[in-house]
C-alpha cells in the first residue's frame, strides 16, 4: 500500500526576519543549549578560554551544556548574553516608543539553538503553533520568504549553517 506523502501546512513557505527585539531571549526559565563546538566558538569571540566560558556563563543539564539566565526587573528570565542598549526614541516591533533595545551581545556567535528560531519544531508543528509564537516574535510573518526546504534544513540543522538564512547581512 502506497500512502500519499502529504505537504507540511506550511509547503507555501513562510515569512520571518529578524526585528531584534530580544523577545526570543526572555520569558519563562528555559534552556538555550550549546555543544562543546559552539563553546570553543563561544570562548574564541570572547576572547576567552573554553572553560572559562563555561564557568561563567554556562550550567550543566543532564550532560548537556546551556547558557544560565538571570532574573529581569519584570520576573521574566533573560539570557545572560541579552543586553539593553540606548536606542534614542524608536518605534518597537510591539508599535511602544523604546528608549531601549535590547539585542543578542553575542550575535555572531550565538549557539545553533538561537541561529534556527523560529523554525523550530514546536513552533512548526501547527499554523496555531506558529501564530502563537508570533505573539511574542515580531519578526514572524514579516519580511523574507523561506521556502519549505529552507525551513526544514533549518529545522533539521546539527551544526552552524555557512551561511545561515536567518543572518542579519543575509538578503
Amino acid at each position: 500500500m502506497n500512502l500519499p506523502i502529504l505537504d507540511p501546512w506550511y509547503a507555501d513557505g513562510l515569512r520571518f526576519t529578524c526585528s531584534t527585539c530580544g523577545n526570543c531571549c526572555t520569558g519563562g526559565p528555559g534552556f538555550v543549549f550549546i555543544s562543546k563546538d559552539e563553546i570553543v566558538r563561544l570562548a574564541d569571540h570572547l576572547k576567552l578560554s573554553p572553560y572559562d566560558v563555561v564557568d561563567r556563563y554556562c550550567r550543566k543539564l543532564d550532560g548537556q551544556f546551556s547558557l544560565t539566565e538571570r532574573r529581569n526587573a519584570h520576573g521574566e528570565y533573560d539570557c545572560v548574553f541579552l543586553k539593553e542598549i540606548p536606542a534614542g526614541e524608536q518605534q518597537g516591533g510591539d508599535g511602544q516608543v523604546h528608549q531601549t533595545r535590547r539585542v543578542c551581545g553575542i550575535y555572531e556567535a550565538r549557539p545553533l539553538q538561537c541561529r534556527t528560531w523560529p523554525f523550530w519544531p514546536s513552533n512548526l508543528s501547527s499554523q496555531e503553533a506558529w501564530n502563537n509564537a508570533g505573539r511574542r516574535c515580531h519578526g514572524i510573518n514579516q519580511g523574507r520568504e523561506f521556502t519549505k526546504d529552507q525551513i526544514q534544513s533549518i529545522r533539521d540543522a546539527a551544526d552552524w549553517p555557512a551561511n545561515p538564512p536567518t543572518s542579519k547581512t543575509e538578503p
